[in-house]
């Protein structure tokens, strides 16, 4: 064995060193594994990471259908889509016979609900997503509509989109996604598409007609004293043409208020309402919404211009009942809805509803729903077993009677100032809806109907939260109660295609 000179390297054991390495697969495993055995390292530099070769060419191309995923989402809406009778429906189709033939109605359909699917709104950002987004490419066939062909869409068919809101439930209805037993409605506040300064508010107006009239008189005192002391010509200054102009638009202001009916007026959305929101007051729109308790699937959608929910309780059950033909077995609402006309009212069409009533606190002794009323004497009875007489029949908002009862015995009272600030003794007002809301009250004390009330935040609180926080969706981005109402059925469309989605890709891979 030749002796290894200083500096060389290790010579591998058991071998010649003019011979080559052992090769690992060889080795005996009766052997001890030595550093020789290990596979060469590659070079630096050398890498097997992938890269695009911009190069590529294909002898076939590919076809569109490769492009997207047999589960991908665009397949879905295009199917809901295709699946529709859009004429019968009512969607406009724009007809020309010079230029370039124009855009189908169920192609711009898709790119809008397909935006809305993936939180694209605008026809702007749609435009786009028409050039860069995989699925709206497969999904239009390479067309690449601009914006103003997708608003113009949008436009012309803000009615029909909420018919495919009402075909959405339908077909959730026919794959047996709505159980029709446990139905909530609600509704939540959304801020209008405009500035809450750019508004006529009467008492601002009234105020600021004062200050103007007020200086107009002391401009016009000291022209009077002008003209007494010169002689000839005087001009009237530019201050009072200014503020003559200024009177004009406030009392323009003040007589579109008087048109309207109202203390306040968008000048951007004359249609929006002020009303709260959080903890703040802007102006904007009510959004309301019934939710099926089995699946998630939203049976009904409305917006209106109301700043509360008292009277839309029986209006959003008739519809409910337009699109699946009936209501739930059950309806529950917030107190927000709790109305004796309404509940009259559901119990003469047949619905079964259930509104929490608030009851008074345990401190408040003579709160109203204390006095009991004795239809056939004619009379209430306080809590102290005092008898108020009948007064007089006053007329309600609506138009129905009320009855009105006053205590007699209020001057010898001992609660009196306690039961009442009124000087001439305490008044209960019976309404002709008193005994629905009576029945209402005794239902709502049965334990598995409290049961069922208590479920309500949890099945359409949810659907607000998730419209407003993972779509961002807080405020609208049209004007018109029509157009936010398009914008509204979009959105509902939306969270009901997106628990179909989820149950069609279940069956797709499960097929």
């Amino acid at each position: 064995m030749t002796e290894r000179k200083r500096g060389s390297p290790p010579q591998p054991r058991n071998c010649c060193p003019n011979y080559p390495r052992t090769p690992p697969e060889v080795v005996s495993k009766h052997r001890r594994w030595t550093k020789a055995d290990k596979p060469v390292k590659k070079m630096r530099g050398m890498s097997y990471e992938k890269r695009a070769d911009y190069s590529r060419t294909w002898l076939l191309p590919p076809s569109l259908e490769e492009w997207v995923g047999p589960d991908h989402p665009a397949r879905f809406i295009r199917e809901f889509v295709d699946a529709m009778d859009l004429n019968q429906l009512g969607f406009r189709v724009r007809e020309s016979e010079q230029g370039r033939p124009n855009y189908a109605a169920d192609l711009l359909l898709k790119v809008w609900l397909y935006g809305y699917f993936q939180k694209i709104r605008s026809s702007r950002g749609l435009e786009r997503a028409c050039r860069e987004a995989i699925g709206l490419v497969w999904l239009t066939g390479r067309n690449e509509p601009d914006h103003n062909t997708l608003w113009r869409f949008w436009k012309d068919n803000k009615k029909a989109l909420k018919r495919v809101f009402q075909e959405s439930v339908r077909v959730a209805a026919r794959a047996d996604l709505v159980g029709m037993l446990v139905h909530a409605v609600d509704g939540t506040k959304i801020g209008a598409a405009g500035s809450k300064w750019k508004a006529w508010h009467r008492k601002d107006l009234e105020r600021w007609l004062a200050r103007v009239d007020s200086s107009i008189d002391e401009v016009m005192e000291q022209v009077e004293t002008a003209e007494a002391k010169e002689s000839g010509e005087y001009r009237l200054p530019a201050e009072l043409c200014d503020r003559e102009k200024l009177r004009a638009t406030i009392r323009q202001g003040l007589e579109e208020l008087q048109q309207a009916g109202r203390d306040h007026v968008s000048k951007t959305d004359p249609e929006a309402r002020m009303m709260k929101m959080g903890n703040n007051y802007d102006y904007g729109y009510n959004a309301q919404a019934v939710i099926d308790e089995q699946n998630g699937i939203l049976v009904a959608a409305e917006v209106v211009a109301d700043e509360d929910d008292h009277h839309l309780l029986t209006p959003m059950l008739e519809k409910v009942e337009e699109t699946l033909g009936g209501a739930a077995e059950e309806t529950i609402a917030d107190a927000g809805y709790a109305s004796g006309s309404e509940f009259q009212r559901a119990e003469e069409k047949g619905y079964e509803v259930l509104a929490n009533i608030v009851e008074p606190g345990a401190d408040d002794d003579y709160h109203h729903s204390r006095f009991r009323w004795d239809a056939e004497q004619d009379h209430c009875v306080c809590p102290r077993d005092e008898v108020l007489s009948f007064e007089s029949v006053k007329k309600n908002r609506d138009g129905s009677p009320v009855r009105m009862y006053r205590c007699q015995s209020y001057l010898a009272c001992p609660v009196r100032w306690q039961c009442s600030r009124n000087k001439r003794g305490r008044t209960v007002a019976i309404s002709s809806y008193h005994g629905a809301w009576q029945r209402q009250k005794a239902k709502q004390a049965e334990p598995d109907k409290k049961a069922i009330l208590r479920r309500r935040a949890q099945l359409i609180e949810r659907v607000f939260a998730w419209i407003k926080q993972e779509m961002g969706f807080r405020r609208w981005t049209v004007r018109g109660l029509t157009a936010v109402q398009g914008q509204w059925a979009l959105l509902c469309t939306t969270v009901n295609l997106r628990i179909m989605y989820r149950t069609w890709r279940k069956r797709l891979l499960l097929a």
